[in-house]
Parts: structure tokens; C-alpha cells; sequence
């Protein structure tokens, strides 16, 4: 039976950084939600707002002698001898078969390597990317693009580097450096200048990025300083009675200085054009939830997250612990070393103890952030450590396949080991982290639905993981999984409003834009963009008077955000589903085929526009698209599902049998491989294989319903017309509500 709510076949890939007291905030956060629209204006600030960092100098020495030569000062410079790190004096590295050959000429910095058609040329270094432990050199590329290199300048070692040294990146693909993975314009700019503007033309396919100042200078955090400095200078140099509209001051609350550092220290997407100082985070940003390939299960960083994803799960963002307790936000270093910077607010006499560390003091065993806060590797060498902040659990390692710092320090020994060990420390681990209720439902575990919907409800855990919660219902959609998310639109939370709306704009029916609409007027732009995306199916005309002059406004929004990230797959692919939604097909087929002209690798796309082509009747592109994903990634069990699906639909049922077994190959546990497969069997009339099949499924999954309805069908069509009502008398017991199986069950007593 097909139900009353039909799905889009579409993914959405995103795209892509006070005290310690228990003090009462007043911002109103990434958490916090307020249904009165306000439309932050995305107008650029001009250049010559900002006023340098030499004019700060003046007045605030301490800080600027803090700041200079920091991380946020050598984030993007010209490269000239004083800034350039690097060995260029006719040194040849060579990586995956590529050699490059870094040398001067004329005062000048050169690299001559692979370019983006394989072979090599001569590129001059414009700038350079950082400074420790890696240093990364960009060049100028037509079209206003500029490109950093993959080969970097290991600060530490002094030694050149690949950043994929373990992958072969030909020159076709999205990785290598001439692409769009390693693009400045939209991979890097935002977050190692001021005031960036970057200014993608989609027509041309080109950039004019603008900057105001070169690198993170003060008016990066605090806004530009034009005014200010104009009042300060009116009051004779008495700065703290100016009234101009600095950020980042003291005495801001806990939670608005980690959502201001987030801007750039935050795996997100972007909502707005241009980042203005205006509004808050999700006027502008919205961040990664915990989602396959960026976070593990429970959480634990896996790709990089660029830290806010991870804090804001962790208690010591929930306790009033921001940025700045722990690292001077001028020279970005942490204000102390070892045990001492944790003992700021934690008793040493309880925590600081080997009684509570259990390993030897001064041992690395001992330190606090080794056990609550391990890391990894990213970019080849460069250690970034999870700021989660959390206990190890080796418990959920065996369980989820998820790292604990135990392993990741005694790495020749095994999680059994660790949890072992952890029991005679600690005893039982307490079950009481969201990790707990996550984990199974990201990992499609038995009860996994239900811990999710405990999860999302439950206020007491961090909206972070309250917000992935909801996120991860999506292979769970169904009528009353739907309902439930309803009610989320109502949260106190703009994070959760925002993610149950990501879930729910799957839908394509107009019998749920009354939930949406109301949302069009959501405080959070990012909401509002969300909400309009959700009800894309609705003509223009069809807006209630109410509704229509934020529907106006938001439109102007959301196509702002569509042109805005229209330079990455995730945006393209955005743009397509828009246009499923309005019913234009034929521009959606266009959308995801421009999207796989920026990464023709990425089989999230091409697996979306093989189904459009099937959709749209062209059987043959459709599978041309399937064959090949299946080249690219021959281990992706999902390709062999959908593939199977529409050599079905063509009547060639024996190929697609053959195609859903190499499907259950790769995915053994997925139980609608079974019941498609044992569907298939019965279709050629081979009975005695789709027993087989479909009992194999119920050893997984003995009581699904699907899995017994095709058995108790198979025997029936075989003539064994007492194990098939048998079986559908399970099926009626097991789901009495269900009239389909009653109506069968009946038929089959009727059987003669």
C-alpha cells in the first residue's frame, strides 16, 4: 500500500568553527528561539568602516602586542621573504607520482606542478595560508579563482608534505588542489580575512572576492572600527564610555562569545551573502549536526568540526564555560599549561589527585585532557583535540565502534581491555550522556527510532544533540514519526525548529504548509529559509494574506542562500529539490547535473539524478548513472539497491536479482534488501529461493511485518496454503490495527 504522505527522493548535503559560574544568561543563543521576525539586512559593510589594526594600537597596546605575529594575524598574508616559511631554493617534492618544484625567480615565489589538466606548469605564489604547524601557499587562477596548493611547508619538521599523501587525487577529481576542495574563494576566505565578500557570479562561474583587511585582524572579532574610533576621539581618548557598536566586549554572556568565535571556528553552512555583524549566528550560519562522516555516533569528532560543534555538547558550555576561560582571545594561545587550566574551576584537591586519574601524577596518563579531551590528526599534522569534553566510554566503543581515549593511548590493547579496566576503576559506566539515546538510532539499531524521539524531548540534553536527534529520523520518515516531528516547530529551540525542518521539508504534501507557514515569521533567518524550502510546493497565490509579505521577504532570502552556496554541490543539489518541489523536473535533472560538473565524484548527486532520470523515462541515463557510481564505488551497497530497483521496473528481474544480492553483500543488515529480493524470486516464480531469502531476512528481524506478509505470500503462491495462513495469522496478531493483513488473512481462510 502506498501511503497517504509521498517522499521526495532527495538528500540535502549540507555543506559544508564570563566565568565558570552557574550565572543566568540573558542572550539569547543558538538555543533559544523567539517567533518574532526580524529581517537582518545582508548589505555589505564598506572598506572604509575599517580603520586597521595599527589604529587600535594606540589605545589598546596589551592586546595588540598579544595578537601580533597569533594565528589570527598570520592567517592570509602576501607572500614576500618575511612571510613565506617554506624551503623554495630548488626543492623538488614528489607525492602519489606527482613532483613539484618550488623555487624563486625574480623576488618571486614559484611552483611548478601537476595543473588541471595533468600536466605541469609554472604558478607563482600569491599568498601565504597560516603559519604552524603547516603553512599552505595559494596561487591566482583564471575567473577570479584562487587556489591553495596540497602540497604544504610542515613548520614543525621543516619539510615538505602532501596533505592526501594516502590518496591518489588525479587531476580530474574535486581533491586536487586546482578544484573546488581546495578553492580559497569559498573553502578558506571567510575565515582568514576581514569583511570577505565573495562575490560568485553563477552566470560566468566566476569570483570577484573582496576583502577589507588581509588577514584576522581586531575588526574581524569586534566589528569595524570607524566609529568608534571617532567617539573615543571626541572623548579624549576615554573609550569605555563610547557607545559605539563594538562586539565582542567584555562582560558579554558565556554563550554569545562562543556563538561569536563560532563564525568562523564552526563547520556550517552559510545563510546569508555577507556576513555583516548584524543579527546573530543563524542569521548568517548554520552549523553540521552529528551526521555520518563528520562525527562519530556518540558524538566524538571524526572529520573536522572545527571545535563549536563539539563544545556546545559538552557540560562546560552548559555551566557558563566559554572561549575565552581557556584561551587569551588575542593571542589565541590557552592562558595556562597542564592540570592548571582545567583546576580554574575544578577542586584540585578532588580532581588533581591520582585517586581520580588513576595513573601516575605527571604522567600523560595524568592530565585532565588526555582522557577528556583526545584528538586527531587533520590536514597530516596538524592535532586537534575534541572539545566534547566528555568521559570515555569504552562500553559504547564495542557497541558503535566509536574511539575512547583509554585505546587511543594504550594502543596495544583493545576496548574489551578498556572496559575491563574502566569497571575496576570507575565501576559500571552511567548511562546518563545523550550519546546513550544517539548512538543507537545513528547506528539504525533495533529500538533506534524510539531512543531518538526520548532524546530530541528531553530538554535536559544539550539542544546539539537534541537538533541531531531529529536529524537522524530521516530513514525512519513515516506518518507517525511525522506527527511527532510536528511538534518540534514549536520548540524553544531555533537549532531544533531548524532541524525538524530539514527532516520534514522531505515531505511532499501541502497538508502539513499550515505547520509551516507560521515559521516564514521565525526570529532565526535560518529558520525562515528552512520553513520556505519546506513549503516549496506552494504557488505563490496560494499564500494565505497573512502570510504573504514575509513570504515575499523570505523568498528574497532563500534565494540569496541559493546563489550564495550555488558554487558547491550541496547548493546545486539544494536548488534541484527546490525545483522537484515546484514540479519543474527538467530544471531539477539541470541543477544536479551542474552539480556534477563541480565534483563529478560525488555519488550523493549522481545517485539523485539517476532516480530523476528513471523519473523523467530516460531509462538509459539512469543507468548509465548507476554503472557508473558502480565504477567509483563498487563497495556502496545502496547503488545496487536502486539499480536492482529499476531493472525491475524494465522487466529484467533476473539482472536485478543478481544486482540486490551483491547489495546484501555490502549490506547485511539492511531487511528491506530481503523482502525486495524474496518479491523478486516470487515474480520468476522461484519460491523455493525466496523462502530462503525471506526467512534469512527474519532471522534478523523476526517479527517485521513486510518480511512476513511476502513469506506468508510466497507459500501461498507455492501452494502451501496452511504455512501461508499460518503466517498471516502472526501477522494479525503481531499487528491487529493493520486491515491490509487482516483483509489477506481472511482471503487466505477463504482458500479452498
Amino acid at each position: 500500500m502506498k501511503h497517504k504522505i509521498q517522499y521526495l527522493f532527495f538528500f540535502v548535503f549540507l555543506l559544508f568553527l564570563a566565568s565558570c559560574s552557574h550565572k543566568k544568561e540573558q542572550y539569547n543563543a543558538v538555543g533559544k528561539t523567539d517567533t518574532t521576525a526580524i529581517f537582518i539586512s545582508s548589505k555589505v559593510i564598506s572598506d572604509s568602516l575599517f580603520v586597521g589594526d595599527q589604529a587600535c594600537k594606540k589605545c589598546h597596546k596589551q592586546e595588540y602586542k598579544n595578537w601580533k605575529g597569533s594565528f589570527h594575524d598570520k592567517a592570509m598574508q602576501i607572500a614576500s621573504d618575511s612571510s613565506v616559511l617554506g624551503n623554495f631554493d630548488n626543492q623538488r617534492f614528489t607525492s602519489q607520482k606527482v613532483t613539484s618544484h618550488f623555487y624563486k625567480k625574480d623576488g618571486n615565489y614559484y611552483v611548478n606542478t601537476q595543473g588541471p589538466d595533468g600536466e605541469y606548469y609554472d604558478y607563482k605564489i600569491e599568498y601565504t595560508f597560516g603559519v604552524k604547524p603547516l603553512q599552505q601557499y595559494i596561487v591566482k587562477f583564471p575567473n577570479g579563482r584562487y587556489q591553495c596548493l596540497n602540497t604544504a611547508w610542515d613548520s614543525q619538521k621543516n619539510k615538505w608534505f602532501s596533505l592526501y599523501p594516502d590518496f591518489k587525487v588525479v587531476h580530474s577529481d574535486w581533491l586536487h588542489w586546482t578544484k573546488g576542495a581546495m578553492n580559497w574563494n569559498n573553502m578558506c576566505a571567510d575565515c582568514h580575512s576581514t569583511n570577505v565578500r565573495k562575490n560568485y557570479n553563477t552566470s560566468t562561474d566566476s569570483y570577484h572576492t573582496q576583502y577589507s583587511l588581509i588577514n584576522v585582524s581586531c575588526e574581524a572579532c569586534h566589528g569595524p572600527g570607524k566609529e568608534h574610533i571617532s567617539q573615543v576621539t571626541k572623548l579624549a581618548g576615554q573609550y569605555k564610555k563610547s557607545t559605539s557598536n563594538l562586539k565582542m566586549t567584555t562582560g558579554m554572556p558565556s554563550k554569545k562569545i562562543v556563538d561569536e568565535c563560532a563564525r568562523c571556528h564552526m563547520r556550517r553552512e552559510q545563510i546569508s551573502t555577507n556576513y555583516n555583524y548584524k543579527g546573530t549566528l543563524l542569521d548568517h550560519y548554520y552549523p553540521n549536526l552529528i551526521m555520518q562522516n563528520t562525527y562519530y555516533p556518540d558524538g566524538q569528532i571524526l572529520d573536522e568540526d572545527y571545535v563549536y560543534g563539539s563544545f556546545i555538547q559538552s557540560k562546560m558550555y552548559h555551566n557558563g564555560v566559554s572561549c575565552v576561560n581557556c584561551h587569551n582571545p588575542h593571542s589565541t594561545s590557552i592562558k595556562f599549561e597542564g592540570n592548571k587550566l582545567c583546576m580554574q574551576c575544578h577542586e584540585p584537591a578532588k580532581f588533581n589527585v591520582p585517586s581520580h586519574y588513576k595513573h601516575l601524577s605527571n604522567s600523560e596518563g595524568a592530565k585532565c585532557v588526555n582522557c577528556h579531551m583526545p584528538g586527531k590528526f587533520y590536514m597530516k599534522n596538524d592535532f586537534r583535540r575534541d572539545h566534547s569534553l566528555r568521559i570515555p566510554r569504552p562500553d559504547l566503543s564495542i557497541a558503535y565502534g566509536t574511539p575512547n581515549a583509554c585505546t587511543q593511548c594504550h594502543t596495544d590493547k583493545d576496548n574489551k581491555w578498556a572496559l575491563e579496566n574502566y569497571k575496576k576503576m570507575f565501576g559500571e559506566p552511567k548511562k546518563n550522556h545523550f550519546s546513550d539515546l544517539l548512538a543507537p538510532g545513528l547506528t539504525g539499531k533495533p529500538n533506534g527510532l524510539n531512543s531518538l524521539l526520548t532524546l530530541a524531548k528531553d530538554t535536559a540534553y544539550p539542544v546539539m544533540a537534541r537538533a541531531s536527534a531529529i536529524n537522524g529520523m530521516k530513514p525512519y520518515l513515516n506518518a507517525q514519526v511525522v506527527n511527532q516531528l510536528l511538534s518540534f516547530l514549536k520548540d524553544d529551540s531555533s537549532l531544533v525548529k531548524a532541524a525538524s525542518l530539514d527532516v520534514l521539508g522531505q515531505i511532499d504534501n501541502k497538508d502539513y504548509f499550515s505547520y509551516f507557514l507560521p515559521l516564514l515569521k521565525d526570529k532565526k533567518r535560518a529558520v525562515r529559509i528552512k520553513a520556505f524550502f519546506a513549503i516549496g510546493g506552494l504557488d505563490e497565490l496560494q499564500v494565505p494574506k497573512e502570510y504573504q509579505e514575509a513570504y515575499k521577504k523570505v523568498k528574497a532570502e532563500f534565494n540569496a542562500n541559493i546563489n550564495q552556496n550555488a558554487d558547491f554541490v550541496g547548493g546545486r543539489m539544494k536548488k534541484a529539490d527546490y525545483y522537484l518541489k515546484k514540479g519543474k523536473l527538467s530544471l531539477a535533472i539541470s541543477e544536479y547535473e551542474k552539480a556534477l560538473k563541480i565534483d563529478n565524484l560525488n555519488n550523493i548527486a549522481r545517485t539523485n539524478l539517476a532516480n530523476l532520470y528513471y523519473r523523467n523515462g530516460d531509462m538509459v541515463k539512469a543507468e548509465e548513472a548507476f554503472k557508473t557510481i558502480i565504477k567509483q564505488e563498487p563497495a556502496y551497497g545502496e547503488t545496487y539497491y536502486s539499480y536492482a530497483l529499476l531493472l525491475s521496473e524494465l522487466n529484467r528481474t533476473n539482472e536485478a536479482i543478481a544486482q540486490i544480492k551483491k547489495a546484501i553483500q555490502y549490506m547485511p543488515d539492511n531487511i528491506r534488501l530481503y523482502y525486495n529480493l524474496g518479491l523478486m524470486y516470487t515474480k520468476v516464480n522461484n519460491y523455493a529461493q525466496a523462502k530462503i531469502t525471506v526467512k534469512k531476512g527474519l532471522e534478523k528481524s523476526p517479527q517485521n511485518g513486510d518480511l512476513l506478509y511476502i513469506l506468508a505470500y510466497t507459500y501461498f503462491k507455492n501452494k502451501e496454503y496452511e504455512n501461508a495462513k499460518k503466517t498471516a495469522e502472526k501477522l494479525v496478531q503481531l499487528y491487529p490495527n493493520n486491515q491490509s493483513y487482516i483483509n489477506f488473512y481472511n482471503q487466505l481462510k477463504g482458500n479452498r
